[in-house]
């Protein structure tokens, strides 16, 4: 299964979140950015409709498949506020 991590870091004077090498827009807070973060990562997880879809892959071949709206990647969050859970649930520690 696939797994995506959003990680929170300062980013442009301020925090955002990121996944891979690609990064949200910047939040003025840290708290801000988690709380972006989490939202992204739990609709990431939401179930859809299955779908046609099409993509061109790098070398240049075009693809059609079906999309398998069940089909949803795990989602972790890397943060200093977030503690990690043995069952996998997120505990979130607010900022004062």
């Amino acid at each position: 299964m696939t797994r995506v991590i959003y990680d929170v870091v300062e980013h442009d004077g301020g925090f955002a979140y990121k996944v891979g090498d690609v990064f949200s827009e910047t939040f003025p807070t840290h708290q801000a950015a988690l709380d972006a973060a989490i939202a992204a990562a739990d609709r990431q997880q939401m179930a859809g409709e299955s779908e046609a879809i099409r993509y061109q892959t790098a070398d240049g071949k075009w693809h059609d498949e079906m999309a398998d709206g069940e089909d949803r990647p795990e989602t972790e969050i890397e943060d200093e506020l977030v503690e990690p859970s043995p069952n996998g649930e997120r505990r979130e520690t607010r900022l004062p």
